[in-house]
């Protein structure tokens, strides 16, 4: 199957011109045969932790509901970034939007420490059964850490789907990183950056796909938006620039 990582520029904080950006990056992916399309972390906000209370939304949200309409139509899922309420605070959310089913959402289990002021972690793993894949997602910070990988192995997990928010040497880090953890535990690794201007840094791109022996099959460049499509069937991977009406 076919599974899409979005490399995208978030605007600071504008749900609803990100909601659209995001539509048509899916209708690009679903044409290119994804099952699955994943966007960077808090990607419907940008990465903007003084704006996550106010913008937060529940993952039942009416203004998500075109997500799930697009799904529905294009028989797609789609993990998106979100901050959301929670009874403690506010997460660094993923919501899952499958075709035909409910709305599921992860949470950030590991918190960076500047993070802490303005979020609370989540407590639940969460795996995602799509055709024959048990997939683990993984929202950055804590993506660096094997322990959260091995974990999801250890639960059945066969593919290691990252979203994140990295600066250049973030990046660097997660290329000496993810293929570690694909060669350790034989699983792909597929991630997703974002580009641009984000909190007080700017995002490095690099969005790639590792397979299961840790060989780097396509990655993005550290500014361009665009879309890296991992065919696990073949264990390959191509790079695609975003469509215009995508940007």
């Amino acid at each position: 199957m076919k599974l899409c990582a979005v490399q995208l520029a978030s605007l600071k904080g504008d749900v609803q011109a990100n909601l659209e950006r995001h539509l048509a990056c899916i209708s690009q992916a679903a044409a290119l045969g994804a099952e699955l399309v994943v966007f960077p972390e808090l990607s419907l906000t940008g990465y903007e932790p003084t704006l996550a209370r106010q913008a937060a939304l529940a993952v039942n949200a009416a203004q998500l509901d075109p997500l799930q309409a697009a799904c529905d139509r294009l028989g797609v899922t789609v993990a998106v970034g979100l901050p959301l309420p929670a009874a403690e605070g506010i997460h660094i959310g993923m919501p899952i939007f499958s075709p035909g089913v409910a709305r599921q959402a992860y949470a950030k289990q590991r918190l960076h420490d500047d993070e802490l002021p303005w979020f609370t972690p989540g407590d639940q793993a969460l795996l995602l059964q799509l055709g024959p894949h048990r997939i683990a997602p993984a929202i950055c910070y804590e993506s660096m850490f094997m322990a959260h990988a091995a974990s999801a192995r250890e639960q059945g997990a066969d593919l290691y789907l990252v979203s994140v928010a990295k600066t250049a040497k973030g990046i660097r880090e997660g290329y000496a990183h993810y293929p570690e953890v694909a060669r350790e535990l034989g699983m792909p690794v597929l991630l997703a950056n974002c580009v641009g201007p984000a909190d007080a840094f700017i995002a490095a791109g690099g969005s790639a796909a590792w397979d299961s022996q840790g060989r780097l099959l396509a990655k993005l460049d550290d500014r361009s938006e665009g879309l890296i499509v991992l065919d696990t069937r073949t264990a390959s991977a191509v790079a695609v620039p975003l469509s215009r009406h995508s940007t």
